[in-house]
């Protein structure tokens, strides 16, 4: 019986690393379309990996993307960023399930603020990992953070969190935690889902 458990724990340890990627450099002039526009920001839908999407938006110097097939959750509001004032590199890693994309890696660049000075402080890059929304569900978030300027290993690190939390990830339930090393204690994430309820 233990062997058996055994084998099992070990067929699913590699299944999930069994993951590849796909690498996608967004260009924002010809891959994406506006949804709408304000003095303070707008919305977007852009290219992304098959049929599986970019959904794009930015307010007050913040950016917030999900990606995939979203339910009506998301239509009702939400907006995934950080405390700081923000944006997203235009590089996106897909972890791939065969030809199934289940999770996104994205470096953003986040200020942390001023010094004593008054002056901007360098930007902090963190790796974003975002579960995909499935066309069954259409379920997706933030999965978790990496500080990629504090971790050598960011990239990887990212990888395994993907490969072992997003899938089952339960958006809007569950909270993205922070994974490695952290320097840059002081930068916050910030998420808003106006409907809580959970995919419906």
């Amino acid at each position: 019986m233990r062997m058996v458990a055994g084998l099992m724990l070990l067929a699913s340890s590699a299944g999930a690393y069994a993951a590849e990627s796909a690498y996608q450099k967004v260009d924002f002039e010809k891959d994406c379309r506006e949804v709408q526009s304000d003095e303070t920001g707008g919305s977007w839908t852009c290219k992304g990996h098959g049929d599986y999407g970019i959904s794009f938006a930015e307010g007050d110097l913040r950016q917030s993307a999900f990606y995939g097939h979203l339910g009506p959750w998301f239509e009702k509001g939400a907006f995934e960023t950080f405390s700081g004032f923000n944006h997203a590199g235009d590089t996106i890693e897909w972890r791939l399930d065969g030809a199934t994309p289940f999770a996104t890696i994205r470096r953003w660049f986040v200020s942390p603020g001023t010094d004593d000075k008054g002056d901007p402080l360098p930007e902090v890059q963190v790796l974003v990992i975002a579960k995909v929304g499935q066309k069954d569900a259409g379920d997706a978030c933030v999965v978790g953070y990496v500080e990629a300027t504090a971790n050598k290993d960011a990239n990887a690190l990212a990888r395994k969190v993907a490969d072992e939390e997003a899938r089952d990830f339960a958006c809007r339930h569950a909270e993205a935690m922070w994974h490695g090393e952290r320097r840059a204690t002081a930068i916050e994430a910030s998420s808003y889902f106006e409907d809580k309820a959970g995919v419906e």
